[in-house]
């Protein structure tokens, strides 16, 4: 029988956990090319470079923490799986070095999965072969397990919760215990893409000991045995053991070279120890198959000279060096981010902006990171809120202990958003998600900044023509060049987000300090549509006020025409009494000494006196303000996923923690 022929015995749906990896790429991949209904299952923000390259219809993502329980309910109640191949994994490589996620992602999230299965399910699981740890010499799956790092210790744990699940819980579940697997799709910086990648241009890449060893298996097959085990495991006797993945084959890194320089003509000669050896790195490490092959007819039939002869065919089908290699090592052709959006009174629109955001990321096939900023809304924001957070850990939602604005709204959130980019919006819908992929563009461009432009509002036209004649007005007397019809929608790249979030402002207008702090800008036109629910929570009070904020925050305009008023009266006052001495002694005798004209005169220049006190109470009062020091907003509640932070001390430790990252 075929892998094809297999793939289709597969009882569907079918859940793919952890399809951003090599292993899951590649298994999700095959798949995928048979049937349709597969989901690629992922919460890895360092691998989902790969569904991206393989241009992953945006329905068959599905965006699941399987450290959160009610992510997990939430996917099995919504697509019905009926088998399950989980790939998720942590720890695994040197930089994955944070042992408390270590733990959390290979046996809490391995307990999550099961405890959503049912016995009409199929449930396999990559183990590793890791868990033999210091006993790796050909070890049967009955032997003793050693293991010598944190990651082999969960790794070993999750095989023995498969075998409780399946004694106790009557669940269809093996775990595969996988020695070095290889081929396309895994990282450009592992042993075999760098050997075969250097080896085509006739050279070797740096090498540990030649006494070190290992067990290669070639992807595709690994991918078999995966099929193979969902195939066997219903109804046979089998369920909860565990299976060695390998060919029974020690190859040194010795025989490794020799292997390549006879496939690939290399006529260097490797340099050995010109890499340090890894923790984990064993001179008899290679695994005995005889179980699999006997229970499940499965076996490796690839060998090292085919395999490296397919990975590198694989490279030059999947232009490498121009299309892996910086998807691989470039952040934004993978990034992830992050929409903040401030709310106060949307309750109603939250849920519909949630939904078209992620379906807009989905089709973007970018990863995000969504916080919503209740800005003490006096509506039921805060559950609603609590409801999509249990359901999307990509999700945070943070509260204020009062309304601080949209302003304070947009800076808290940008202070605790880790995305590579941010997107600022309005709760309300009038900054609509589906305008943020032509912002995408423009920062794919090159520019920094991408803000939208409002070539028109749907609203009356007289107040349009307001807004519009307003935009012009400030554009004129502002001392620096802020678009017309530009509001806070905007994409901002994280370096300008940082810049925006260390200034010491306490009344921050972000539309004027965005042009201030320069970098590259550009804008894209849209219209602002109506909001879909309530009315405004502007008034003609407040946009006098964001009038004046912007005016004297950005402009020195009003001094300077007191400045001129000031001479220009002068002289006409000078002008004035030259006239009137003149007019009586040589002109006009007859003219009397006029009480309106002093009245006026009084007036007038009282008048342009209050006029100017205004003014500089305007720049007094912002000099005031300043000086206080006060915060521009005290968070009382953070919530991401199903963790709550409420404590000022929770909320400052998760601050600093994810300005860090």
């Amino acid at each position: 029988m075929t892998i094809t022929d297999s793939i289709r015995q597969l009882n569907g749906p079918i859940f793919v956990f952890g399809a951003s990896g090599f292993i899951g790429a590649n298994l999700f991949e095959q798949l995928f090319a048979v049937r349709k209904d597969v989901y690629a299952l992922t919460h890895d923000a360092t691998k989902a470079w790969r569904l991206k390259l393989l241009n992953v219809p945006a329905e068959n993502i599905v965006h699941c923490d399987i450290v959160s329980d009610n992510s997990i309910k939430s996917v099995f109640e919504t697509y019905k799986p009926k088998t399950i191949f989980n790939l998720a994994a942590y720890g695994a490589y040197s930089k994955q070095k944070n042992i408390g996620l270590t733990y959390e992602t290979n046996v809490l999230g391995t307990v999550n999965i099961l405890d959503n299965c049912t016995p009409d399910m199929v449930y396999i699981h990559a183990g590793s072969s890791s868990e033999y740890g210091f006993n790796c010499t050909a070890p049967k799956e009955t032997d003793r397990v050693e293991p010598n790092s944190h990651y082999a210790v969960s790794k070993v744990s999750a095989a023995y919760v498969l075998e409780f699940y399946a004694r106790v819980h009557s669940l269809n579940t093996l775990n595969l215990r996988l020695y070095s697997i290889y081929g396309g799709w895994e990282e450009p910086d592992r042993l075999i893409p760098r050997l075969v990648e250097e080896a085509q241009q006739g050279k070797y890449p740096p090498l540990v000991s030649p006494d070190i060893s290992r067990d290669f298996v070639y992807i595709d097959d690994c991918v078999s045995a995966f099929v193979q085990a969902a195939l066997r495991v219903k109804g046979s006797g089998i369920s909860g053991r565990s299976y060695n993945v390998a060919t029974g084959q020690k190859t040194t890194m010795r025989d490794l070279a020799a292997v390549t320089r006879q496939t690939f003509g290399i006529q260097t000669e490797p340099v050995w120890g010109s890499m340090p050896n890894r923790g984990w790195d064993l001179s008899d490490w290679y695994g005995d198959p005889t179980a699999i092959q006997t229970d499940l007819g499965w076996r490796a039939t690839t060998d090292l000279t085919t395999g490296l002869r397919k990975t590198a065919e694989w490279q030059t089908a999947n232009q490498y060096a121009e299309r892996v290699i910086p998807a691989f090592q470039t952040p934004t052709l993978n990034p992830v981010i992050t929409p903040i959006i401030a709310c106060y009174k949307d309750a109603q629109a939250i849920p519909y902006m949630y939904e078209r955001l992620v379906k807009t990321f989905n089709e973007m096939k970018v990863r995000y990171e969504i916080i919503f900023v209740n800005d003490n809304s006096p509506d039921n924001t805060d559950e609603v809120l609590e409801q999509i957070c249990a359901k999307d850990p990509n999700v945070i939602a943070i509260k204020h202990s009062r309304n601080f604005g949209s302003q304070s709204a947009f800076l808290s959130g940008m202070e605790i958003a880790t995305g590579d980019a941010v997107v600022l919006m309005d709760g309300d819908l009038q900054d609509p998600p589906e305008i943020i992929p032509k912002f995408y563009e423009k920062w794919q461009e090159g520019y920094d900044v991408t803000y939208g432009v409002r070539v028109q509002r749907e609203m009356p036209a007289w107040l349009e023509v307001f807004y519009k004649g307003f935009y012009r007005i400030f554009k004129n007397m502002s001392y620096i060049n802020i678009p017309a019809d530009a509001g806070d929608f905007s994409l901002i790249d994280r370096k300008v987000v940082r810049e925006l979030v260390a200034l010491p402002e306490t009344e921050q207008f972000l539309r004027g300090l965005r042009a201030w702090v320069g970098f590259r800008q550009t804008g894209v036109d849209y219209v602002r549509p109506e909001r879909m629910f309530g009315v405004s929570t502007n008034n003609w009070r407040k946009n006098i006020a964001w009038a004046r904020k912007a005016i004297f925050s950005f402009s020195f305009v009003p001094l300077e025409l007191m400045v001129y008023a000031g001479f220009a009266l002068t002289g006409l006052s000078i002008l004035g009494i030259l006239w009137q001495i003149l007019a009586k002694f040589f002109f006009f005798p007859d003219t009397p000494a006029g009480l309106s004209t002093v009245i006026i005169l009084v007036m007038f220049f009282g008048g342009i006196n209050l006029l100017g006190i205004s003014f500089l109470g305007e720049y007094i009062s912002k000099i005031f303000e300043e000086s206080k020091k006060r915060p521009k907003f005290i968070r009382t509640l953070v919530r991401q996923g199903s963790k709550v932070y409420k404590t000022a001390a929770e909320i400052n430790t998760l601050v600093e923690q994810r300005n860090s990252k």
